[in-house]
C-alpha cells in the first residue's frame, strides 16, 4: 500500500451511512502487511440475497470459484475479505484455505459455510495462511457494527492510495433505500465481467435474480469500461448484498428485473458503479492524469469499446499523456491496430476540446502552444470520430508513469 495519496484522488468523501442488516469489523492479523489492518469481514442479517460477477480469468484464484460454486443458492450471512494475499495459483493448498476460512466464518456468524463469501487480494502464487484467521473472525462477529464503512475499505487496499467508498439513496416505492459500495483496485486492472474487487449493499428487499440482473447490467458501462494497464486479475470479484430491511418500512418486495419500480433504483445502483469504477481509475498506481477515452462515429457501440480500449491501454499513448505530449500520431496508431472499421481520411483527434487532427490530417488551425497548455491538466479527453456511423463509447484510464514501473518492479519484496 502506497503512503502517499493520489494527486486524482476525490476532493470530496461522503459519509457513508449505516444499511439495516449489515455489520462491519476489521481487524490486523498479519497475512502479508505489518501495522496495517488487513482482514474485513461483513455480517448480514438472515434473508439476505447475493448476487456475483467474477474475472473471466482461465486461472481464477481460490475464493473466486468459491463464491461461485455458493452463489447458486443466492442467499449470503458473511463476506471475508483479506488483502495482502490473492490465494491464487495456490492449488490444493487454496482450495483447503478457502475452505478453512469459511468453516471459521460459519462457527463465527453461526450460519452454513454455504452463506459465507471470500475475497482475496495481493500476491499471487504464496499460500495463504488461513489458520490466521482463527480466532480473529469470531472476534469480529462479535465487534462488528453498522458503521465501519471507511474502515472496511481501508482493510482490503493493496497499492490504492486512499479507500474508495460510494454512497446513494434512493425511493424503492414511497420508502427510501440506501445502496452503499466500497471498491478497492489500483493496478493489473482490465476487468472482464467485475471489477478487482468490489462489495455493494442494499437494504432493498431485492431478489437474488434482481441483484443478478443489476449487476450484469451495471458493470458493463462502469468496471468493464476502465482500464490501468490492461491485465485482467485472477481474483476479479463484485459482490452485491441486499438485506431487504427496508421492506419493513414499506419498500416492495422486487422479485422482477422487468419491475417498473426498480427503474429509479436501477439508475443510482448504476452510479454507484460508476463512482467507484472512476476511483479506480484515478488510484492507477503511479497516476498522475485522469484520461477520457471517447470514441464516436463508429460503426457499433462494440466497435467503439474496441477502439476506446486500444486507446486507452496503448502504452505509447499513456507515456505521452505523462509527458503532456499532445501526440495525436500515437492515438492514429491505437485507432488502426484496433482491427476495427475506420477510414484513416474521415478520421478527427481531439484533446481536451481543442480538435488537433481531422480529415485523415493536422488540423490547419492547430497551434502547438494552445495544445500544450491544456495537457498540463489533470484529467485529460481524447476524442476520436471516425465519421462511419452512430456507435460511440467511453472508457477512463490512466497515465503511465515511471512509479508504474518502480511500484510493479519490487511488488513481492
Amino acid at each position: 500500500m502506497s503512503t502517499a495519496v493520489s494527486p486524482l484522488a476525490p476532493t470530496d468523501v461522503p459519509e457513508m451511512p449505516a444499511i439495516a442488516g449489515v455489520r462491519l469489523a476489521t481487524a490486523a492479523a498479519g497475512i502479508r502487511y505489518k501495522g496495517r489492518t488487513d482482514v474485513l469481514l461483513a455480517v448480514m442479517d438472515k434473508g439476505t440475497t447475493v448476487a456475483g460477477v467474477f474475472t473471466k480469468s482461465k486461472c481464477p484464484s481460490a475464493p473466486v470459484e468459491w463464491c461461485r460454486a455458493k452463489l447458486g443458492r443466492g442467499q449470503a450471512r458473511a463476506l471475508v475479505v483479506n488483502s495482502g494475499n490473492a490465494n491464487a495459483f495456490t492449488g490444493k493448498t487454496g482450495k483447503q484455505s478457502t475452505a478453512l476460512t469459511a468453516q471459521t466464518a460459519a462457527k463465527a456468524v453461526g450460519c452454513t459455510t454455504g452463506d459465507v463469501f471470500l475475497a482475496s487480494t495481493g500476491v499471487i502464487g504464496e499460500p495463504l495462511d488461513a489458520t490466521k484467521f482463527d480466532g480473529v473472525l469470531a472476534t469480529l462477529a462479535e465487534a462488528a457494527t453498522p458503521d465501519h464503512w471507511m474502515d472496511a475499505a481501508r482493510a482490503i487496499m493493496t497499492t490504492d492510495t486512499f479507500p474508495k467508498v460510494a454512497t446513494a439513496t434512493v425511493k424503492l416505492g414511497k420508502a427510501k433505500v440506501t445502496i452503499n459500495g466500497m471498491a478497492k483496485g489500483a493496478g493489473m486492472i482490465a476487468p472482464d465481467m467485475a471489477t478487482m474487487l468490489s462489495f455493494v449493499f442494499t437494504d432493498a428487499p431485492l431478489s437474488s435474480s434482481v441483484l443478478q440482473s443489476l449487476l450484469k447490467n451495471g458493470v458493463e458501462d462502469t468496471f468493464n469500461a476502465i482500464t490501468i494497464d490492461s491485465d485482467t486479475s485472477t481474483s476479479d470479484t463484485l459482490l452485491a448484498f441486499a438485506t431487504g430491511a427496508a421492506a419493513a418500512d414499506g419498500a416492495p418486495k422486487i422479485s422482477r428485473a422487468s419491475d417498473p419500480r426498480l427503474k429509479g433504483f436501477a439508475k443510482a445502483f448504476r452510479d454507484v458503479l460508476a463512482d467507484l469504477a472512476e476511483q479506480v481509475a484515478r488510484d492507477g498506481e503511479g497516476a498522475r492524469k485522469l484520461v477520457e477515452v471517447i470514441v464516436e462515429g463508429a460503426t457499433t457501440k462494440i466497435s467503439a469499446r474496441k477502439i476506446a480500449m486500444s486507446i486507452a491501454n496503448s502504452p505509447l499513448v499513456k507515456t505521452a499523456i505523462a509527458g503532456e505530449d499532445a501526440n495525436w500520431g500515437r492515438v492514429v496508431m491505437a485507432v488502426g491496430k484496433a482491427g476495427e472499421p475506420a477510414n484513416r481520411d474521415k478520421l478527427s483527434i481531439s484533446f481536451n476540446g481543442i480538435r488537433v487532427a481531422k480529415s485523415g490530417a493536422r488540423d490547419p488551425s492547430y497551434n502547438e502552444t494552445e495544445v500544450s497548455e491544456v495537457m498540463k491538466n489533470p484529467k485529460i479527453q481524447i476524442k476520436v470520430a471516425l465519421g462511419l456511423g452512430k456507435g460511440r463509447d467511453r472508457v477512463l484510464t490512466c497515465d503511465l508513469t515511471k512509479e508504474y514501473v518502480a511500484i510493479n518492479g519490487d511488488y513481492r519484496s
